[in-house]
């Protein structure tokens, strides 16, 4: 039986709210990584270029081709820093230093 998206919305916040009092250690949280990451609209959002794209993050201008036609799936720590990016770049280029 799969659980609602209600049920995984309260397991979480029961959990948040064990951390907050003290009642769970904080490296308990287990973060969760999406299985598919839409690079190419990423990319697209920032109005960069495939090969742009990737010399200002990191990747490989073959890895974001393969990834935008779907010959290869990013790693779990590409598409984590890949969702980083997608919602807060300026954090991302803050901390790479290109600000």
């Amino acid at each position: 039986m799969t659980k609602s998206a209600f049920d995984k919305i309260a397991a979480g916040l029961r959990e948040a709210k064990a951390i907050g009092e003290g009642q769970a250690a904080p490296g308990s949280y287990r973060v969760h990584v999406p299985q598919d990451v839409d690079v190419k609209a990423i990319r697209r959002r920032l109005g960069l270029t495939q090969a742009a794209f990737a010399a200002r993050f990191g990747f490989s201008t073959a890895a974001v081709t393969d990834w935008e036609q779907r010959r290869r799936r990013p790693e779990a720590a590409a598409r984590t820093l890949l969702m980083i990016i997608d919602r807060e770049p300026a954090a991302v280029e803050r901390a790479l230093g290109l600000n």
